[in-house]
């Protein structure tokens, strides 16, 4: 009898610009100070890119780490899927763009835009794709240059946002399975409360925003524990969305969680949508945090209004 197949992380990677813009700098160019950034939303600084730096390259790097991690050849990769809001171009999309930085001659390649929900869209949308064994091996890959598509000059929303890319190889293998179950969905009648136009910049109700995450958060991650037979007690570690601190507190309040089970970088990177829950998971995986055996749900909320969440066994 064969043995059933299963979908596991083999290697994450992640990639940060150079240059740091702290809230420092920030009060040279708004009416803002250290102080009011760090206390309504907990970032200090975030990266920026410069010139030489695109969404690509960075989205590049992050998946070249993984597979040295995983000790993978980019022509041995069936999938690149790359999870944006910020595409370089409207055409070619980046997931191409990645193949050919790479070389990932074997791969299909394409986007998917569920803004900050985005990697955990990727990561159910890969994971669909090999279960059913039409592929073997795929990046998922969360990517962004937000930078470019903030108002500078609106201090509600320039303090918030910052460039990055996470990725994660996803492969078929046997034995324990890893990913337990997954939560997504959609409330496109309120997606206006956080829009970009094509011509325009982020605009955003912050208040809005906030009611959404504090209470379809906890509740999607109920949904998803529910559906793998787990309860809260039994999950080690909260990855969500780094959106904001007060946001983050408010869910580990709503669930009964000590906070400590919720790690967070937003202080350094800021709000980098679909790539802070892969940054963040490359982060705890390089720095040994991540231990065998651990139960670990990872829950992003964006734009569209979307949400998701996932239970995985590390």
């Amino acid at each position: 009898m064969m043995e059933e197949i299963v979908i596991k992380i083999t290697g994450t990677g992640s990639a940060l610009p150079e240059k740091r813009l702290t809230n420092f700098d920030l009060q040279e160019m708004v009416e803002t100070s250290d102080e009011w950034i760090r206390e309504r939303t907990g970032i200090a600084e975030r990266r920026v890119a410069e010139e030489g730096e695109n969404l690509a390259s960075l989205a590049a790097k992050a998946a070249q780490r993984a597979l040295e991690m995983a000790g993978r050849s980019a022509e041995e990769i069936d999938m690149i899927l790359v999870a944006t809001c910020s595409p370089d171009d409207m055409l070619p999309c980046c997931a191409c763009q990645v193949q050919g930085l790479i070389g990932a001659k074997n791969a299909t390649a394409f986007d998917i835009n569920a803004a900050c929900s985005g990697f955990l869209f990727g990561l159910q949308t890969a994971y669909a794709y090999l279960q059913t064994g039409m592929y073997k091996r795929a990046l998922v890959i969360g990517a962004e240059v937000l930078s470019k598509l903030v108002d500078w000059t609106d201090r509600s929303t320039c303090v918030l946002f910052g460039d990055g890319a996470g990725a994660a190889l996803l492969e078929c293998s046997t034995g324990q399975k890893q990913f337990l179950g997954f939560v997504q969905g959609a409330i496109g009648e309120k997606g206006m409360v956080l829009s970009c136009a094509r011509t325009r910049f982020v605009q955003m109700n912050g208040q809005e925003v906030y009611r959404f995450a504090v209470k379809q958060v906890p509740q999607c991650i109920e949904d998803v524990l529910e559906k793998t037979g787990l309860s809260i007690q039994d999950i080690d570690l909260f990855v969500l969305h780094q959106a904001n601190v007060r946001i983050i507190e408010a869910v580990a309040k709503r669930l009964k969680v000590d906070i400590e089970k919720f790690p967070m970088n937003l202080s350094r990177v800021g709000n980098m949508s679909s790539a802070t829950i892969p940054v963040l998971l490359d982060e705890l995986n390089r720095e040994g945090k991540l231990e065998t055996g651990q139960k670990i749900v990872l829950s992003g909320f964006g734009a569209g209004l979307t949400y998701g969440a996932c239970v995985l066994v590390w």
